[in-house]
């Protein structure tokens, strides 16, 4: 499709796994996202989506060493 790329394409573009690409794309992180019968469909304008920055409950930040 033009104007469109697959999620292994983007997993490619992203440096990111095919899986994490899935889940981005069904917790609706990725604008524009399409689904047609089992295949994402992502448009290929569309940047990386970043992280939200929350964490698990539960969960403690990591904290960076400094020198």
């Amino acid at each position: 499709m033009n104007g469109y790329f697959s999620v292994r394409d983007a997993a490619t573009q992203w440096d990111i796994t095919e899986r994490q690409v899935q889940k981005l794309c069904a917790e609706g992180r990725i604008k524009g996202v399409t689904r047609f019968s089992n295949t994402w469909v992502i448009p290929e304008d569309t940047p990386k989506p970043t992280r939200t920055g929350k964490l698990k409950p539960g969960r403690k930040p990591k904290i960076s060493e400094v020198d």
